[in-house]
């Protein structure tokens, strides 16, 4: 009986986002009872409870799975939360960035985080395009081909390229994006914007689509 009583205090079901200083004076209160002066906040918090708890379950499943996956491969592994990354942000007086919040997860944090003279290297995730080997309908059942990225002349759309433009307006050395054309003139997209057709024989592979892109951000004084 108390191992059934603890499963329902624990399950996920039972869950709740609270403050602590709301959670001590709720207590053992009937939520009815808590709010009864707060019926808007009342009808919202009830609405919320009705509301499927699978998504959160799934995340939670894969993610005790992953860990203990990883431990089994003997690889110094620690958990963190949002609010140990703020709290070892804050204590260490340093600037809300995400690269910064990415070295201030988990309990290893060192007392002492450099940034002076960092220059990071910010990556996107622009996307891989479409994965699906079948489009489908409604019903599951085989329905058209899904668009895949095609690759014109070694190019792709999203190729990272260096153009060398011998002559004409636009003549010089580039370094940026390109939109694959089944004609051989590509559109190249410089850093600040513009746009402009090189043909693809000017172009030299640098780094070819992966689905991210990639670019370095101002070095912290």
């Amino acid at each position: 009986m108390i191992h059934q009583v603890q499963w329902f205090l624990h399950r996920i079901g039972n869950l709740c986002l609270a403050c602590q200083k709301c959670n001590i004076a709720k207590g053992a209160k009937n939520i009815r009872d808590f709010l009864k002066k707060k019926p808007d906040l009342l009808k919202k918090i009830l609405a919320q409870a009705k509301g499927s708890l699978k998504d959160a379950a799934a995340v939670n499943t894969t993610r005790k799975e992953l860990l203990r996956q990883l431990e089994t491969l003997g690889l110094p592994v620690e958990c963190g939360s949002a609010g140990l990354t703020k709290f070892n942000r804050t204590t260490r007086d340093l600037p809300k960035t995400h690269w910064i919040d990415a070295a201030c997860i988990g309990e290893s944090t060192p007392e002492v985080v450099k940034i002076v003279g960092i220059r990071p290297l910010l990556i996107t995730a622009n996307g891989h395009g479409c994965r699906q080997v079948q489009n489908h309908d409604k019903d599951g059942f085989p329905k058209g081909s899904p668009k895949q990225g095609k690759v014109f002349y070694g190019f792709q759309t999203g190729d990272m390229v260096k153009a060398v433009v011998l002559h004409g307006k636009y003549a010089g050395t580039y370094i940026g994006r390109i939109a694959a054309r089944m004609a051989g003139n590509f559109k190249f997209s410089r850093k600040n914007g513009t746009r402009f057709d090189v043909s693809y024989k000017y172009c030299k592979a640098v780094h070819q689509m992966d689905g991210y892109s990639y670019q370095r951000g101002r070095v912290v004084c």
